[in-house]
């Protein structure tokens, strides 16, 4: 396995030099060194380490802590606090019939204290997740998330090889509800106590799994509609930049509303995230979670019966919260504590992105030296080439 990658990525290297170490207009000045092997090694190990932390911080925090945030129920502690015998210091104490007497004429005081959810913080989630679980708790549920993740691709690239992008996204929203019940599989590991069954045994029943058809469909398609929506005015911008002609012959207009078309893009794609995927994917995530077994623990609080919106299956009911009371009972709070968790994700992706790509430039820096600069105008001159 080793000789083969050492195999592709030496020819990915010799492609590259003879395509860059070409002279542009005649310039031998322009060509550059053969890069050594140890130098495509770095870049490469650069790289997969960049990718193991983005994947590290997109499973723990925009995952696991996430999907409990969906789920927790912030508690209050009542406290009772008894009036003063006297409000002057030196009085003398009273006796329990007077103390008995005077506690019926004057009411005690009563005071909720709502305790602060685990998930407000980054940093007390993971604590709380390594107090339940141990250092890799943090990773809980992986094996299963993976497993979901390889299988839904296998299928949904086996039945789309040459597929148009509708049809795409019909296998892929058949294939999200049929895997329904392995996806709530993940759901009750990450929210639960470790337990000592299997995976496999913690696999909910087919009955069960009839709740979660709808709304798993409903996650998919608005899975869907947040990558096809964006992607089809992409390609309009895209047109916007091959017929010129529509706009006027001036290059900086075209250029002008080619850029405004873009970010009206990009606000869409936002806006049907925050408006669309995730409250899907919050109202999924309460309705599994409302069918936890009842002898698995719950790591965070959890009200079990949604504000008495699940009516047991022993009383005739489903054993499951209705779509619409799972989003209905998360509150403004939560949504704002949620909201938060993915904008720390994202600022934690972006300073990772940019501390790596630091470390990149100084590595092609120490590999290629002034060489650098010469693959910089090379690759300048080709792109001007191609306009």
């Amino acid at each position: 396995m080793s000789s083969v990658a050492h195999h592709l990525v030496s020819r990915a290297v010799d492609a590259t030099q003879q395509h860059f170490s070409t002279p542009v207009d005649g310039n031998d000045d322009t060509q550059i060194k053969r890069v050594a092997v140890w130098g495509v090694v770095l870049v490469w190990v650069t790289a997969i380490i960049y990718m193991a932390f983005m994947a590290a911080i997109s499973y723990t925090y925009g995952d696991v802590v996430a999907t409990l945030a969906m789920i927790e129920t912030p508690t209050a502690t009542a406290f009772k606090v008894d009036p003063a015998e006297s409000e002057e210091i030196d009085a003398p104490l009273l006796s329990e019939g007077q103390k008995s007497e005077k506690m019926t004429a004057v009411e005690s005081d009563l005071f909720l204290v709502k305790q602060k959810p685990i998930t407000s913080k980054l940093r007390t989630a993971v604590k709380h997740l390594k107090a339940q679980g141990g250092r890799l708790a943090r990773f809980r549920g992986l094996h299963v998330s993976l497993m979901y993740h390889l299988v839904h691709s296998i299928i949904v690239h086996l039945f789309t090889a040459n597929a148009s992008p509708l049809a795409r996204s019909i296998v892929h929203i058949v294939t999200t509800v049929a895997l329904c019940r392995f996806y709530m599989t993940w759901t009750h590991i990450v929210i639960s106590a470790p337990s000592t069954k299997r995976w496999y045994q913690r696999i909910p029943s087919v009955k069960a799994g009839k709740n979660i058809i709808i709304p798993a469909a409903v996650f998919a398609i608005a899975q869907q509609v947040a990558i096809y929506v964006p992607r089809a005015l992409f390609l309009a911008v895209g047109e916007t930049l091959q017929n010129p002609s529509d706009y006027g012959s001036n290059p900086e207009t075209v250029q002008k509303v080619a850029l405004v078309q873009m970010l009206l893009v990009g606000l869409i794609a936002i806006s049907s995230i925050i408006l669309i995927v995730i409250p899907a994917d919050v109202t999924l995530k309460r309705v599994q979670a409302s069918m936890l077994p009842e002898d698995d623990e719950s790591i965070v609080p959890f009200d079990r019966t949604f504000a008495g919106q699940v009516k047991p299956e022993i009383l005739g009911g489903s054993g499951a919260v209705s779509m619409l009371d799972a989003w209905k009972t998360f509150d403004r709070s939560a949504r704002i504590r949620l909201m938060k968790i993915y904008a720390k994700v994202f600022a934690l992706q972006v300073a990772i992105t940019i501390m790596f790509l630091m470390i990149a430039v100084g590595e092609l820096r120490l590999i290629m030296g002034d060489d650098l600069a010469k693959l910089g105008r090379i690759a300048h001159a080709h792109i001007k080439g191609q306009q």
